[in-house]
């Protein structure tokens, strides 16, 4: 079990992982060890999450979930598979804790009263430049 908040945990059994080739450093054995991790979450199907949790994870997801409802982490930071691991299960932990928390719902505000005065100073003088440019009257001697 994967503890995540109080009342979150997910079964380990929910989780698949796939062991790939990593590219970057790592000398001969970049090419001979699969050291990168692909963490595959069920989102869509995991009887471990809240609804209003699985919605708000889907959403943050963005790209890394499939239309399936399917999580994809990719783990390639480190040079050794276990730390990769660790890695990915750390980055799925916590964006479930931040799908968790709940968003302040926002209250409108208006505008002060201070920003509504400077709003109508400033048209007040704007009508007055205008106002001024009219045409000058003439003077018939």
């Amino acid at each position: 079990m994967i503890h995540i908040t109080s009342t979150i945990a997910i079964d380990e059994s929910e989780i698949k992982e796939e062991f790939v080739r990593a590219s970057g450093p790592g000398g001969q054995n970049v090419n001979k060890v699969a050291t990168a991790v692909q963490l595959r979450f069920n989102v869509g199907r995991s009887p471990s999450l809240p609804d209003d949790v699985r919605e708000r994870l889907i959403r943050m997801a963005g790209r890394r979930i499939t239309e399936e409802g399917i999580l994809i982490i990719d783990a390639r930071r480190f040079r050794t598979q276990e730390r990769n691991r660790q890695d990915a299960i750390k980055r799925l932990v916590e964006l479930i804790r931040k799908a968790e928390e709940k968003p302040k719902p926002r209250r409108k505000t208006g505008p002060t009263l201070q920003s509504k005065r400077r709003r109508l100073d400033t048209k007040r003088r704007r009508s007055d430049t205008k106002r001024m440019r009219g045409s000058v009257p003439s003077s018939e001697d």
